[in-house]
């Protein structure tokens, strides 16, 4: 429960929002937002140590090194900052990850069937969002929690990207179906970089500063975190809940398809189980980034820099040597951590 939210007795009621009230600026947590990219700057100075003790040299440092973590790390920013707008609305999408391999696949198709890239591409957002769509209205019509709804579309998606592909991997053919730039997308090849870092990036930059944006200046950022602090007091002030959450899920859905199109340029092909355990990275992202699971807290900037933190990890595991399973350990045990802090901080408020 965060602190803006609305107290409710049997006798008094909120006053429904006035039309030509400005929205909320956005609550942002200087000190939380400075803690968390201490995390990151403190991770890096350590693995790089790490490296040079253990191996006798150091390659994690280099400008390469980082430019490759920041690609790496593109698909699971560009659906987090979704996520960040469904968790701020009390939300989950456990769906995310298949649903992003669906919007691949259906890109791939498009371009194996030999249709152009700019039918192949908006395809696969339209597809994004319209799972997103799905779940937003399967939440509000059958008010059944995220949780379970997305847990059943996970499946459902993961069986039409499966159908779509013919339970195969696409491979559209590089030299006459996939443009260049679609391929070099997000790579970071030395003819590939736009002012230092790959297109793709620069996209996700601009993407991140809209939805920044959108979360503090806007009515609908306003409805999303009256959603997230106490859904049956926003009822109560007005707030046409069943639409305000297949909205947001929708534009959740859009960034899904954005990083569908992410994924696609990092593979070059479509593989509809490509997307298994994706969501938990997602999710992971918003929440070590200081976003809160019991809803009315999260920010662009701390998810971006969550998203950094997960691959920064592993990176930085395999460069001194460690296994897969001890990458999932560090990174299991950080996501407790984050969730351990929120947690207290929740309590806390509530104290106050």
């Amino acid at each position: 429960m965060s602190s803006n939210k609305t107290n409710q007795t049997s006798t008094e009621y909120p006053k429904p929002f006035p039309a030509d009230t400005k929205p909320p600026r956005l609550n942002f947590d200087f000190m939380n937002g400075l803690a968390q990219f201490g995390a990151l700057i403190v991770i890096f100075i350590i693995f790089s140590i790490a490296e040079w003790y253990f191996m006798g040299y150091t390659s994690f440092a280099s400008v390469r090194n980082v430019r490759s973590i920041i690609s790496q790390t593109s698909v699971v920013a560009v659906a987090a900052l979704g996520m960040t707008i469904i968790i701020i609305a009390g939300g989950i999408d456990l769906s995310a990850g298949t649903a992003i391999a669906l919007s691949a696949t259906v890109l791939a198709w498009c371009l194996k069937s030999d249709f152009s890239a700019m039918i192949a591409i908006p395809a696969a957002i339209l597809t994004g969002m319209l799972c997103g769509a799905l779940n937003g209205i399967l939440i509000s019509t059958l008010r059944v929690v995220p949780f379970i709804v997305t847990l059943g579309t996970m499946t459902l998606y993961l069986g039409i990207a499966k159908m779509v592909a013919d339970e195969t991997t696409i491979r559209p053919d590089k030299e006459t179906q996939i443009p260049d730039w679609l391929e070099i997308f997000t790579s970071i090849r030395t003819d590939s970089l736009y002012l230092g870092m790959p297109s793709g990036i620069w996209l996700i930059i601009l993407v991140a500063a809209l939805t920044i944006i959108l979360l503090r200046f806007t009515v609908f950022s306003r409805y999303i975190f009256a959603l997230g602090s106490n859904e049956s007091t926003a009822r109560l002030c007005g707030i046409n809940v069943p639409w305000t959450k297949i909205g947001l899920y929708s534009l959740a859905g859009l960034f899904v398809g954005l990083a569908g199109v992410y994924q696609f340029s990092r593979l070059s092909t479509a593989e509809p189980t490509s997307g298994i355990g994706l969501e938990l990275k997602i999710i992971a992202a918003v929440v070590i980034g200081g976003g809160s699971l019991n809803g009315g807290r999260g920010s662009v900037i701390g998810t971006l820099t969550g998203s950094i933190i997960i691959y920064l990890i592993g990176n930085g595991c395999t460069k001194v040597g460690l296994t897969n399973p001890v990458q999932d350990i560090a990174l299991g045990v950080i996501i407790i951590a984050a969730v351990t802090i929120d947690q207290l901080r929740q309590r806390r408020i509530e104290k106050s």
